[in-house]
């Protein structure tokens, strides 16, 4: 595909969505939702396959260069990021290649109670990730968090939808960290876990690269305001954005399963 088939607007409009949804993805995770679409819409002469590739490339850049600010500011212990990240490497990459067996009719009712049961247990909880200490290391708990960040990771290369937040929550409730601490380890998995998946999509031959390229600076542009923006509003402005992420995915997944374009 020319640079040109997409004409100004379009190339305007992809560009601000990229930007928007990777402010978004710094934030809590979910810009998919805004630039997976967008894509299609602009561009309805590519594959769905090519779409979904396409803004990985995008996802990427942008989640990474969010992790690296949030971590630089956070901290987390790098031993840890390194395991946790290679595990969700592998496994993003075997769900990715594991996709196609996947029904997804099957998946969404699952993950929208999964998701709406997180936000519930948030909700009433307000202590839930405020806690300021440096979190509780070692033991069973990095056992835990290995295998909770393998489901996920694998999740995330089948399906993938909040796989942001069920980070967040997993560190959280397994470190007994705060939010920010766990939105910050969140950013450097999900780098990963896109990673992954993205590998599966380039070998495919599903990437169009001078759009993805376009659209990863856009989205490294939106993911840098992003990271600022949790850094500023703290674990006050992620528990917010976490159960507004639970509303807005709940939704919007189901409208995908039994909405009226469901059957088609």
């Amino acid at each position: 595909m020319e640079l040109l088939d997409l004409g100004f607007s379009g190339w305007a409009l992809l560009t601000s969505g990229a930007a928007v949804a990777g402010w978004i993805d710094a934030v809590i995770g979910g810009g998919g939702l805004v630039l997976i679409p967008l894509i299609m819409a602009v561009a309805p002469q590519l594959a769905p396959a090519t779409a979904l590739a396409t803004n990985k490339v995008a996802a990427v850049s942008g989640t990474a260069s969010a992790a690296v600010t949030m971590v630089r500011k956070v901290r987390p212990p790098a031993g840890e990021l390194i395991r946790l990240g290679l595990v969700a490497l592998v496994c993003s990459g075997i769900g990715a290649g594991a996709a196609a067996m996947i029904d997804k009719d099957v998946m969404r009712p699952l993950i929208i109670v999964l998701m709406v049961c997180a936000g519930a247990f948030v909700a009433f909880r307000p202590s839930f990730g405020t806690n300021e200490s440096e979190g509780i290391r070692g033991g069973w708990r990095t056992w835990a968090a290995l295998a909770a960040v393998a489901c996920i990771a694998f999740y995330d290369g089948i399906f993938g939808p909040g796989t942001g937040m069920f980070l967040i929550m997993a560190f959280t409730g397994i470190f007994s960290q705060n939010f920010l601490k766990s939105s910050a380890m969140a950013k450097v998995v999900n780098t990963c876990t896109n990673v992954g998946a993205l590998c599966v999509f380039i070998l495919g031959g599903h990437v169009i690269w001078a759009l993805a390229l376009v659209l990863a600076v856009a989205n490294v542009i939106g993911a840098q305001l992003g990271a600022r923006t949790v850094l500023g509003g703290g674990t006050k402005l992620i528990r917010f954005a976490l159960l507004t992420l639970v509303v807005v995915m709940s939704i919007y997944l189901g409208i995908q399963q039994w909405g009226p374009t469901s059957a088609s």
